[in-house]
């Protein structure tokens, strides 16, 4: 049973919306509704525009140290109700249980690293050139934020948003995804219980395109950050661009992995599967073109395809699930036009291609063979449990193939060899490499892409730096 009650929080208070629309929210599992969501109107939106002001303005008065004890009092209540979020995240985006309960403990580092670091935006001291002049280098927080989050992590992607917001003194009105919103609810509620002033905090929900124009319009906001796709980062860019707000767009990736000749093949494998097929293969850096010496491609065909072949599907909350359904069913549709184009072009299935069963969003985990680089797979971003192999020869050709994409998010290389290692990742173009393993998110390290995958960093000092703006003070 879904036990997250939806509402909008507004100026403090968690609420309907004004004129009483909303949307059901569906479980992608089995496809059965799990609640009413309600929208905000525009009425509710400018409540939510004028609290953030108010709230800025308490938020930036209080110090560090103040922000500090609350937002880690959010943290421990986000800790120590993890399994109960964790529920309501599965529930809503279909996501094993484990895979949701490490993101929300995720989330809970994120606010506490955030509350830390709050505490460290320094500003400096510049020696003047005349006697008797102090110059003063301050870091205050930018202002109101609005923030728009994806679906496919429910916890990080709306928690990196608002731990980075508050830490720098900011307030912030989020718009979760509405296909995930009972995550964020969630989160909303262990703020408040830990006593962040009203309006500091706002949650509201609605068509994606209308709050966003909505509240990009407003001249109170002074800050965008987005979690989503190239072509929505495009639009919310241009339309920032009116009043001049600052933007951090972490956008759309196809990230390509290389496995040099001399991979340790059996540790490549085991990590390249794990990722490939975590959230059904529904993140932003999932492994998705791998670029494998011709030497050791058959051997990691064969070994790719045992190993997807046991991966148990089924529903989030079941104890022995691997990998869940995709968050929708238009998502389906998607996955099958992307395997049928690959076979036009020559690939081989080697093992899933199809949907599973009749009931929720489920699609078998897939693995393509001697994809070409004419298929629309290997050029645009599939986010779906599919993996396009490919072979390559020399290292000239192999980064010149997998640096030919818009995209700049995450790319990963496999080798024991360290000179080739630092080699590689030097050459590549991306904004986070990976080298032998695929961990690049963590609360303490910059998370952003270059090129069309966006710009700017969550997490890190890079993170709290996105929510602040400089002023120099000169007085003699």
């Amino acid at each position: 049973m879904y036990q997250e009650r939806l509402e909008l929080l507004i100026d403090g208070v968690f609420r309907a919306g004004s004129e009483g629309a909303g949307e059901d929210l569906i479980d992608p599992a089995t496809g059965e509704v799990l609640a009413f969501l309600p929208h905000a109107s525009k009425a509710d939106l400018d409540e939510a525009l004028a609290a953030s002001a108010r709230g800025f303005a308490v938020w930036k008065a209080m110090t560090a140290i103040q922000r500090y004890a609350i937002m880690s009092k959010a943290a421990d209540l986000i800790e120590a109700r993890k399994a109960e979020i964790a529920r309501t995240l599965t529930l809503e985006n279909g996501k094993p249980l484990a895979e949701a309960a490490g993101e929300v403990q995720f989330s809970a580092d994120v606010v506490r690293w955030y509350a830390e670091e709050g505490k460290r935006a320094y500003g400096r001291i510049v020696p003047a050139r005349l006697p008797g002049v102090r110059q003063m280098v301050f870091k205050e927080p930018i202002g109101p934020v609005a923030a728009f989050a994806a679906w496919n992590f429910p916890a990080s992607n709306v928690i990196r948003k608002i731990g980075g917001a508050l830490g720098a003194g900011c307030s912030i009105i989020i718009k979760p995804a509405e296909e995930t919103p009972g995550t964020a609810v969630a989160f909303g509620r262990c703020f408040q219980e830990a006593g962040l002033p009203a309006g500091v905090l706002n949650i509201v929900f609605g068509v994606p395109a209308d709050v966003s124009s909505y509240l990009l319009d407003s001249t109170i906001i002074r800050k965008v950050s987005l979690t989503g796709s190239t072509a929505v980062g495009k639009l919310l860019q241009k339309q920032a661009a009116e009043t001049l707000k600052r933007c951090t767009m972490e956008l759309g990736g196809h990230s390509p992995v290389i496995v040099h000749a001399d991979a340790d093949l059996e540790k490549t494998l085991d990590t390249v599967v794990t990722f490939k097929f975590r959230n059904a293969g529904q993140v932003c850096t999932s492994p998705t073109r791998f670029y494998v010496h011709e030497s050791l491609y058959e051997p990691f065909i064969e070994g790719f395809a045992a190993r997807a072949g046991k991966i148990k599907i089924g529903h989030g909350l079941e104890e022995s699930t691997q990998m869940g359904p995709m968050i929708a069913s238009r998502r389906l549709d998607v996955m099958d036009s992307f395997v049928a184009d690959a076979k036009a072009n020559g690939a081989e299935v080697v093992t899933g291609g199809e949907r599973i069963g009749n009931k929720g969003y489920f699609y078998a985990p897939t693995l393509l063979k001697n994809v070409p680089d004419s298929a629309k797979i290997m050029s645009e971003e599939p986010f779906g449990p599919i993996a396009p192999t490919t072979t390559f020869s020399t290292f000239d050709e192999v980064m010149e193939r997998a640096n030919s994409l818009r995209y700049g998010l995450a790319s990963f290389v496999f080798t024991q060899n360290g000179t080739l290692a630092k080699q590689t990742e030097m050459a590549l173009d991306a904004g986070m490499v990976g080298v032998n393993h695929m961990m690049v998110s963590t609360a303490e390290t910059p998370f952003g892409g270059v090129n069309e995958s966006g710009y700017g960093s969550e997490s890190g000092i890079e993170g709290l730096e996105a929510y602040m703006r400089t002023k120099f003070v000169t007085e003699i």
